[in-house]
């Protein structure tokens, strides 16, 4: 059985301020680097055979700290980034809802099928997400492996795996904690189960 370790990023300023960072390239707080050291310790003993980052500095500055603490070669897939929001790039809530309120009320019911104005879609996020996350277990049978990368695309990750409506991940799970971890565990059938 392989296992994999998703990870949130340590805490950004932007997500301490709540807005939308997706695919901007935001960095670390000092408290977000504690989280990140807080991972690595975790990781030193964990046993694993592999790191993975999406390629943004929030998930490379977590998860390199824990790949140096399990000795192993940090591995960095685009694939992992976080989904992009478009217009909400950078913005809080409210901000969004006085900018394009008919487009916001319209992610807010239905947050995967209905993507903010010129935002990725839930499913366009998964298509690219889950042959990644494939390719790892195909290449580490048995192994353990850490994959650092974001909330969205975690929530998403884990409705596909469950069979849950896509647009239902914002309310079933309205948050993911920084740098804590979601165990995904797959049989020799390629069935991923939460663990």
């Amino acid at each position: 059985m392989t296992t994999l370790f998703i990870a949130r990023h340590g805490e950004t300023v932007w997500h301490a301020e709540n807005r939308y960072a997706g695919v901007s390239d935001i960095p670390l707080t000092e408290h977000g680097l504690e989280q990140a050291r807080a991972l690595a310790a975790w990781a030193k003993d964990a046993n694993l055979d592999a790191v993975y980052s999406s390629p943004l500095q929030r998930a490379t500055t977590t998860a390199s700290s824990s790949a140096e603490a399990a000795g192993v070669h940090l591995s960095i897939d685009s694939r992992l980034i976080e989904i992009d929001w478009g217009q909400g790039e950078g913005l809080t809530r409210v901000e969004m809802a006085a900018a394009f309120p008919a487009a916001y009320e319209s992610f807010v019911a239905n947050p995967a099928s209905s993507p903010l104005p010129d935002g990725e879609s839930a499913l366009a996020a998964i298509e690219r997400v889950m042959p990644a996350l494939d390719e790892i277990v195909l290449r580490y049978p048995g192994g353990r492996i850490l994959v650092v990368g974001h909330s969205t695309l975690t929530r998403l990750i884990i409705a596909t795996v469950t069979g849950m409506d896509l647009d239902r991940y914002r309310s079933t799970m309205p948050h993911v904690g920084n740098c804590t971890l979601t165990i995904l565990r797959f049989g020799s059938t390629g069935t991923a189960l939460l663990g």
